[in-house]
């Protein structure tokens, strides 16, 4: 498994410290040990971030995402069909077994939605700061504080 040094962007953003170690975390959240199915984590704004799971052989009503307590749990079952004549396989590459992924969240990060498209889940993810977890600018010997608005 590749390890990334986030060291570099700890020193440019602001309150990320904790989103980078829970990625760094992530590995450890596999259930199944195997590394199935593998994923990709990307940042694709300045507050957006994007997972990605090789899903190749579940449709959408056989994956679930489910979020519980900062935890996004992706499971993924194929089901059984009655209706389609039994074949014989001679070589399964594509995987078909069941599995479960999880990724810790931060307290800030939201799940914005999720698509199948291509054999790829894609689950869209934002930070969302609070209102009373901003920071504010507090004027000496003046009025109330004020709300002071991200610049970078």
């Amino acid at each position: 498994m590749r390890h990334y040094n986030h060291t570099p962007l700890h020193r440019s953003t602001v309150g990320f410290d904790r989103l980078f170690s829970l990625f760094d975390d992530a590995p450890r959240f596999d259930t199944s040990g195997t590394g199935y199915p593998r994923y990709n984590i990307e940042k694709t704004g300045e507050s957006e971030y994007r997972i990605t799971l090789a899903v190749a052989g579940f449709s959408d009503k056989e994956l679930t995402v489910q979020i519980e307590e900062q935890v996004l749990a992706v499971r993924g079952e194929k089901l059984q069909k009655d209706d389609e004549p039994s074949t014989e396989m001679l070589f399964q590459g594509i995987a078909s077994r069941a599995f479960e992924r999880r990724f810790q969240l931060a307290d800030t990060v939201v799940v914005a939605g999720a698509r199948l498209e291509n054999g790829l889940l894609f689950i869209d993810l934002k930070r969302e700061v609070p209102e009373a977890k901003k920071p504010r600018l507090v004027p000496i010997n003046g009025s109330a504080p004020t709300t002071l608005e991200a610049t970078h």
